[in-house]
């Protein structure tokens, strides 16, 4: 009795108040509910491999719903690259010869996904100045011969006019032309006349005929991928060089590409860029326009033209009076560049090299050039062409090599009007001297440094002033 009298005085002794209520957790209402907490994120994470030109490569943790753009930026970030907005992020198959340069938008995850075991692909990082080119000169892209509009349509269409044409929902320029096809599961090309319309890509049984009852389709995009051919004839035994294809998501290899050759590199150009509108319309004027939100005020389809950094900066200069003044002539302008070299050479006639130790300037004049982007050491005329056809068939794109002919010159490879043009840098020497010349000793410079230097504020003998220079990065 005791100890029940005991146990129930204990039951009556009135329990301690809580003093802080609120963190009590009650069967019925949590007050640290799962809206105040902070969401986990789910996203999963997948290694990729990129690669450079030079072939070193670096691999990298990314979310499953990165960009290829979000690549791009952080290669740039990693490598303390300078974003001129023309980095690109290129997958190349390396056996069937093919390459392509992956959207902005698109997901890096996503394109790896359709990659086939027994196809090596790479991812490669490297600028591509072309990518969207024809938002800054349209009427360069799409000759009048190969394109056709609505007949209510002005044949005269100004430089934002197209541009909304082929961006339209309703509306899409006809595109037509030949082009060599190969036969499905056959090693001939047929030539035939195709147009592209909003609903695909069509070619005609009766030569030229546009009667619906004569056209015959080809193609579809929304299920497929766009490749340009980077071996030429090697591979596929195409007519001309200028090959491209269709590759179906996640076929089963090659064997179901939908293979065109075109004539010349301004129809495959026109062809590849009508398709690549046609497929991504809009969002690829957005990818275009991303970079440039909020520095202009840039309204849609009210596009000007965007100078490259190299451009902008490379403008001769007279600082000589009170006021700074551009140099507009260019033989002043020669004259100038001529007296800048000699001072610089004048002021620095000692170097180090890399041992440390100095070396005369005329020693060092031979191969000063080595060092810089634009010089690549003993490739052949076809890797020359290659690598400029990578970073993009823009006015102004080169690069300077050993010649394969004469061990002792070299050569200016440039792009102009949608070719590669190959110019002979010779060497001269006069009074004990030696220069370089592109135009029989007109005009000499006393290194290539300074010939690149001079040709990127003139145009000269050449049809264009050099702009962005082919460089090998590493990663």
């Amino acid at each position: 009795n005791r100890i029940k009298k005991k146990d129930e005085s204990i039951l009556e002794i009135p329990s301690i108040p809580n003093p802080f209520p609120e963190l009590c957790c009650s069967p019925f209402a949590s007050v640290l509910s799962t809206s105040l907490l902070p969401k986990a994120t789910s996203r999963k994470k997948q290694v990729i491999k990129v690669y450079s030109e030079d072939d070193t490569s670096r691999a990298l943790e990314v979310p499953s719903d990165i960009t290829a753009r979000d690549v791009c930026q952080l290669l740039i970030l990693k490598n303390h690259y300078i974003d001129d907005h023309s980095w690109t992020l290129f997958e190349q198959l390396t056996h069937a010869g093919l390459g392509r340069a992956i959207e902005d938008h698109e997901l890096v995850i996503e394109v790896q996904s359709n990659w086939v075991m027994e196809e090596e692909t790479k991812l490669y990082f490297r600028k591509n100045y072309a990518k969207y080119e024809f938002f800054k000169n349209p009427l360069s892209f799409f000759p009048d011969h190969m394109i056709s509009f609505p007949s209510e349509t002005n044949a005269a269409l100004s430089h934002s006019g197209i541009l909304q044409m082929f961006l339209s929902s309703s509306t899409y320029p006809e595109i037509h032309g030949y082009l060599h096809a190969k036969e499905q599961g056959k090693k001939s090309w047929k030539k035939l006349y195709f147009l592209l319309r909003r609903s695909g890509l069509y070619f005609s049984t009766k030569g030229t005929s546009k009667e619906p009852r004569h056209l015959q389709f080809f193609c579809e995009f929304s299920n497929s991928d766009m490749y340009m051919s980077l071996t030429g004839k090697k591979l596929s035994g195409a007519p001309t060089n200028y090959g491209f294809c269709f590759k179906p998501n996640k076929s089963g290899g090659t064997r179901d590409l939908k293979q065109l050759c075109a004539d010349d590199e301004q129809s495959r150009t026109c062809w590849m860029t009508a398709i690549r509108l046609l497929k991504y319309g809009m969002q690829l004027y957005q990818n275009y326009m991303q970079p440039y939100q909020g520095r202009s005020g840039c309204s849609p389809l009210n596009i000007t033209p965007m100078r490259s950094i190299s451009e902008n900066s490379l403008v001769a200069m007279d600082f000589s009076g009170h006021r700074s003044r551009i140099i507009e002539n260019p033989t002043e302008a020669l004259s100038v560049a001529v007296e800048e070299g000699l001072a610089w050479r004048r002021r620095g006639c000692l170097r180090l090299n890399s041992h440390g130790s100095p070396i005369a300037m005329s020693n060092m004049g031979m191969s000063i050039h080595r060092s810089q982007s634009w010089f690549h050491h003993k490739i052949s005329r076809e890797e020359a062409q290659r690598l400029i056809l990578q970073h993009g068939l823009v006015d102004g794109v080169f690069l300077v090599r050993d010649s394969q002919s004469n061990p002792k010159t070299f050569v200016l490879s440039l792009s102009h009007g949608l070719k590669i043009k190959h110019f002979q840098i010779v060497p001269l020497e006069d009074d004990g001297k030696l220069f370089y010349t592109l135009d029989d000793g007109h005009t000499r410079f006393t290194d290539l440094i300074q010939l690149v230097e001079f040709y990127q504020l003139n145009k000269g003998v050449l049809p264009c002033k050099l702009k962005h220079y082919c460089a090998r990065i590493a990663l």
